[in-house]
């Protein structure tokens, strides 16, 4: 059943989702999960043992989208869709998260330099009882990057929010010398996607 407009929660602190969001006209009110709380975050980003990252960036997901839905009914909210998502940088097979100082942040970099590297976001709409979702990949190619280089991006704030150690939308934009996939998945929302996704549980996108 199609609802009167395009307005869903977004459980996500990522400004660049709701960026994203804004570009296709999708309305939306936050529905964060905390990261700090007396029994520690309400979802858990550490990897399982021998998870694969695609089962990981899915399994992540859906569970903020199912905390969220649980919020919502906690809260009384008027019943919307949830969209949650999440992505992870790949390379070798090995999941590169945040890094947490400049060691780690320039580690990730001289691993990406001057090879492809995968970026996974899966996306998930809950509605009505009924789960959407889907996984996007790209493979993002760096150029070579000197030490030099390195040290001076990882002094910078940006390398420590972003999985992998860069976002595409920022001063790493400069590394990059091909793309192949979604450059809005990259960022964390594919837009493509996603829009499909928010048609099936009812939304009218344009």
């Amino acid at each position: 059943m199609k609802i009167p407009a395009p307005k869903i929660y977004l459980a996500s602190k990522s400004p660049r989702r709701r960026e994203l969001l804004r570009q296709i006209g999708v309305e939306f009110e936050l529905l964060m999960l905390r990261d700090q709380s007396p029994r520690g975050p309400e979802v858990s980003e550490v990897v399982l043992p021998n998870e694969p990252a695609e089962d990981y960036v899915a399994r992540v997901t859906l569970e903020k989208a199912q905390f969220a839905r649980q919020t919502m009914l906690w809260r009384k909210l008027p019943a919307r869709p949830i969209l949650a998502a999440d992505t992870t940088v790949v390379i070798d097979g090995r999941i590169l998260g945040k890094p947490t100082d400049e060691a780690e942040a320039m580690a990730m970099m001289q691993q990406l330099s001057g090879r492809t590297h995968q970026v996974l976001t899966h996306v998930a709409v809950l509605h009505d009882d009924r789960t959407y979702q889907i996984t996007q990949r790209s493979d993002v190619t760096f150029a070579t990057l000197s030490d030099d280089r390195i040290r001076h991006y990882c002094a910078t704030a940006e390398p420590y929010d972003k999985a992998g150690g860069y976002g595409i939308q920022g001063q790493a934009a400069l590394f990059i010398t091909d793309i192949a996939g979604s450059y809005s998945g990259i960022m964390g929302l594919p837009l493509y996607e996603t829009g499909q996704l928010l048609k099936q549980a009812g939304l009218q996108i344009p």
